[in-house]
């Protein structure tokens, strides 16, 4: 029998609850949280009594150094992902860092080095590639129940410009980092990874020089399309459409956490579990099927995932470096590079 995936979790702040959350759902038998860190003790300590996890450390340096512990989950903010994800792949642990993987392609580079340099396990925690909706998608592409895919939309926007680590650029905000990674990487997970012939972004920054909305326009090979709209200023459909020569795929709501799919007019469920105390993000518990994608990947002795491979997760970075490029948002991390 094999053992339980032990996991580490680095913060305490929501998506680290929600998470924490996520993986109760599952088996004790195949995953459990044996230590949680943050920057501070008390917050550690209030996380571990609230989850009753027995561990709690005031750095993430204790939580590389635990012996016990298979498998971390990043989540903090985005531009501590490189430092951190270094940290804990240094110390031998295979690592899920929350998305977006780094600030651009250069630090997602680097943690792909540290990955391969340290034999450990890294993957994206983008968690839409791995729901069942989303593998639903993958497998009547491959099927061809639409014909040849000619094009993709999809929209991701809501008014968040209160919160500031969205529109704070020390913090990593804006609103293709956060939610447009969403959409973009939707899009590549209906072209397969393919890398796009042009890419033309628009939008517009707020007063703190990250973006408030941007639409993506992404063209492939034989003509195939694809339009991204992401917003932190507006509230946008939130859905997704895949366009082919046979007809036609929706994700009618909250595309990046989807539960329904509409193909050719006919609409499925696929339900999530149920959580055991409130989460903080809408459809949160979906958070396991990532988890659940570490511990196969684990068990099988691989250094990546075939789902959210690690070459999906410098394409992405790529795509992203430029669409800001063209709208003019710039981060200190890209000078770096």
């Amino acid at each position: 029998m094999n053992m339980a995936t032990r996991w580490g979790i680095c913060s305490a702040g929501k998506i680290s609850h929600d998470f924490t959350v996520a993986l109760k759902t599952l088996s004790l038998e195949e995953h459990q949280v044996v230590a949680v860190a943050a920057r501070d003790i008390k917050s550690a300590q209030k996380f571990a009594e609230q989850h009753r996890i027995l561990k709690a450390y005031g750095s993430y340096e204790e939580l590389a150094r635990d012996p016990d512990i298979d498998a971390v989950y990043v989540g903090n903010i985005h531009p501590h992902h490189l430092r951190v994800g270094q940290l804990f792949m240094n110390s031998g642990k295979s690592v899920l860092i929350e998305k977006p993987l780094a600030m651009n392609a250069g630090e997602v580079k680097k943690l792909v080095a540290s990955a391969n340099k340290n034999n450990v396990f890294l993957m994206e925690a983008l968690w839409t590639r791995f729901f069942p909706v989303s593998m639903e998608i993958r497998k009547l592409l491959a099927q061809g129940e639409v014909g040849e895919v000619k094009m993709v939309r999809a929209d991701l926007g809501a008014p968040l410009t209160n919160i500031p680590r969205l529109i704070e650029k020390d913090l990593g905000g804006g609103a293709l980092l956060d939610i447009g990674v969403y959409c973009l990487q939707f899009v590549l997970m209906v072209y397969n990874g393919e890398r796009p012939e042009s890419i033309q972004a628009t939008g517009y920054t707020l007063d703190t020089g990250v973006d408030g909305h941007m639409i993506i326009v992404l063209k492939f090979s034989q003509n195939r399309m694809a339009v991204c709209t992401c917003s932190i200023s507006m509230n946008l459909t939130n859905d997704a459409v895949i366009i082919g020569t046979n007809g036609m795929m929706k994700v009618p709501d909250h595309m990046w956490c989807p539960t329904n799919l509409e193909v050719n007019g006919k609409v499925s469920q696929h339900p999530l579990p149920e959580p055991s105390i409130p989460l903080n993000f809408t459809n949160s518990t979906g958070l396991c099927y990532e988890a659940q994608e570490v511990r196969r990947c684990l068990l099988n002795g691989l250094k990546e995932s075939a789902v959210m491979s690690l070459a999906d997760s410098i394409l992405l970075a790529e795509i992203m470096d430029e669409a800001r490029r063209q709208v003019g948002v710039t981060y200190s991390q890209d000078e770096k590079h």
